[in-house]
């Protein structure tokens, strides 16, 4: 039993030293691999063809290309965006205001009226009818002023003589009056009948365009129902709302007379429909969005803009001339804030905080930090650190090294020279103090 134990145990036994001869080869092949890179490094360092050593985080690092554009000024334009909407500034819904049968549709549907156009008749006779029954209504009740007032001088002339008491009289002069106020309710039944043939004859309220016709001729028509919708087109509104911290500046500029452009554009913001001014701001501010609402008018000549169409609004509030701009790609935000990677005479790169301001057509504004002629990084940013050295890559002058400052002591010993070719691209040409080999045949 023992000795069947032992047996199965000596394999296991025999087989640790070869694994520990295994991990031993391994360990000296990594440690060869490391010495020979270790090797080349050195080498390439070292070699009479290497560029001069420079400090820093980026000393080996190769030139990475970048695009770069130049500091300059111009203008630019403070705007604020916003949906808006178009309103017109009448929408009328024409309704009959007497009752009868509508005789006439005097509009096609979508047609551009003018304002006192006809639009459509009510029948005019029963209420013609009513005008002649007023009209002698009125002739009965003034013969019988004329007799009362006939009565009354009678009286007054006998009154005189005490042919009768005072009493009579005054009796007689209050039958005048009311007769007289008989006349005045038969002339007020009398301009109402005529009012009525006036509704009769429907004519539209306002200058637009009549919409889908809601009633057909035949049909009888109370006071209330709706026969057409009348809406103005031009000139027309656009209503969009703005937070209420934008209501300062907007109001400071409206305070000193100034008219602010506004500029509709359609739903996907990126054609223009229409330019037109700021024409008023609401009287409060909604609670429940905090944001204000401002109405803008267009003339709409040429009815680009439809009634209750979705647009987008761009307000200029202000410009900003001859200010120190860069392109927006070239400010970036990290620890220090806002800043751009400057590009210096040695062809490193820094980085150099800035303060901007309003931005506008892929340009911003910086108030602080740099100068006209400065070069900054605008591509190629997302990995450049500082001190990095670049070259520029694209347009006149693409892979040209940006030159960068011989290092200390090494003076002497090399020198970079750029020269040009014919096409007008730049080429570096490294010239060492020492002979170079030729390449050894492979």
């Amino acid at each position: 039993m023992d000795a069947r134990v032992e047996d199965r145990q000596r394999p296991v036994e025999q087989k640790k030293p070869a694994r520990r001869r295994g991990r031993l080869v391994w360990g000296t092949l990594g440690l060869a691999a490391a010495a020979l890179i270790a090797a080349a490094t050195w080498h390439v360092v070292t070699a009479p063809g290497a560029p001069p050593a420079r400090g820093g985080r980026f000393a080996d690092a190769a030139p990475q290309p970048v695009g770069v554009a130049t500091v300059g000024k111009g203008d630019i334009r403070i705007t604020l965006d916003a949906l808006g909407t178009v309103t017109p500034l009448a929408t009328v819904t024409v309704k009959p205001q007497i009752a009868g049968q509508l005789t006439e549709v005097g509009f096609e549907e979508g047609q551009v009226v003018k304002k006192g156009d006809f639009l459509a008749q009510i029948d005019p006779r029963p209420y013609q009818v009513a005008l002649e029954q007023d009209q002698g209504q009125l002739a009965k009740d003034q013969a019988v002023l004329a007799q009362a007032q006939s009565d009354l001088a009678r009286d007054q002339q006998m009154a005189k003589q005490n042919a009768i008491s005072r009493q009579q009289v005054d009796d007689q002069a209050f039958l005048v009056q009311q007769d007289q106020g008989t006349i005045q309710s038969d002339q007020a039944q009398i301009d109402a009948q005529k009012l009525n043939l006036d509704y009769a004859h429907i004519i539209s309220p306002v200058d637009g365009r009549v919409g889908l016709r809601q009633v057909d001729p035949g049909n009888y028509v109370q006071v209330g129902d709706a026969l057409v919708i009348v809406t103005q087109l031009h000139p027309i509104s656009v209503v969009f709302s703005l937070p209420e911290d934008d209501l300062p500046q907007i109001q400071a500029r409206l305070h000193a007379g100034a008219s602010l452009p506004v500029i509709a554009f359609d739903r996907s913001g990126t054609t223009q429909i229409a330019t037109g001014t700021l024409s008023t701001l609401d009287n409060q501010i909604d609670t429940t969005t905090g944001t204000v609402k401002l109405r803008a008018g267009f003339d709409n000549a040429e009815e680009t803009l439809f009634p209750n169409q979705f647009v987008n609004a761009r307000l200029l509030v202000d410009t900003q001339q001859n200010v120190v701009t860069v392109p927006v790609a070239a400010v970036q935000h990290g620890a220090p804030g806002a800043f751009v990677y400057l590009v210096g005479a040695d062809g490193t790169v820094a980085v150099r905080p800035i303060k901007s301001g309003a931005s506008d057509g892929g340009m911003v504004a910086v108030t602080d930090g740099l100068q006209p002629g400065d070069r900054v990084v605008v591509d190629g940013t997302d990995r450049l650190r500082d001190g990095a050295h670049v070259t520029v890559a694209g347009g006149k002058g693409a892979g040209q090294v940006v030159p960068a400052a011989p290092a200390e002591g090494q003076a002497g010993q090399r020198r970079h020279r750029q020269e040009t070719d014919e096409s007008g691209q730049g080429q570096h040409r490294r010239r060492d103090n020492q002979t170079q080999q030729p390449a050894a045949n492979p």
